[in-house]
């Protein structure tokens, strides 16, 4: 069950609060009798595991991820002027 985090709008008491997705938003804060506001922040979300990045589907895999993300240094100009070269004949002989 997911964790909400409330303030309220007159005392300014902030607390949290587990709550199912189906349970309805608190409105009346605990220490006076106030208007709760939801609150929302950043949560931290990691994506760990093959897949998650641009270079995770390729064939032939990646030595550094650095290179192979900006695209501009190291061996990444060589595999793309290797598909520029074959990719260019064509659009010219048509």
């Amino acid at each position: 069950m997911p964790t909400y985090a409330y303030a309220c709008t007159q005392c300014g008491h902030r607390f949290d609060a587990v709550q199912s997705f189906s349970d309805a938003s608190l409105t009346e804060c605990p220490e006076c009798g106030g208007l709760l506001r939801k609150q929302y922040g950043s949560i931290g979300v990691t994506f760990n595991g093959a897949g998650f990045y641009r270079t995770d589907s390729r064939a032939g895999g990646s030595t550094t991820s650095s290179s192979s993300a900006s695209g501009s240094a190291g061996s990444a100009p060589a595999t793309s002027s290797k598909s520029e070269a074959s990719a260019s004949p064509a659009p010219a002989g048509s």
